[in-house]
């Protein structure tokens, strides 16, 4: 049985500046933007080469979680390095590549699995860019 990861809710204050953040900074794709009646809103976007969306909304979202309160989120990158560039380019505001030494972050890449660019969207939901090793 194949179990497979497709969409992962986002906590958002404000949609449209959400929405915004992730299709023109982030280059996710929108692949629906729908109200459900007058008081629920439902937008979900991909990123590029992805086979797990994001869902951002209004109205139908749990009220205990708050904005900003996802933490740990990981985009996989073949290049650390362009991405950083790329998202920096599109007004992301990013941290350094960093790796993990003797248990801390250091500036600057690591081997295999072990290089990571930090930031945070609009609410300070928090991401990681990992670069995965190449492949051949």
């Amino acid at each position: 049985m194949d179990w497979k990861l497709e969409l992962v809710p986002i906590p958002v204050a404000d949609v449209e500046r959400s929405k915004r953040f992730y299709s023109e900074q982030m280059g996710f794709a929108v692949d629906h933007d729908m109200c459900v009646g007058s008081d629920v809103r439902i937008v979900q976007l991909t990123p590029p080469g992805s086979g797990c969306s994001i869902v951002i909304g209004a109205g139908a979202d749990d009220p205990e979680v708050k904005p900003g309160s996802v933490h740990g989120l990981q985009l996989v990158v073949p290049d650390i390095a362009a991405a950083r560039a790329e998202l920096a380019e599109r007004g992301v505001t990013v941290g350094p590549v960093q790796h993990v030494e003797n248990g801390a972050l250091v500036d600057g890449p690591g081997g295999a699995w072990n290089s990571f660019v930090y930031f945070s969207d609009p609410d300070g939901n928090g991401w990681a860019l990992q670069e995965r090793p190449s492949v051949g």
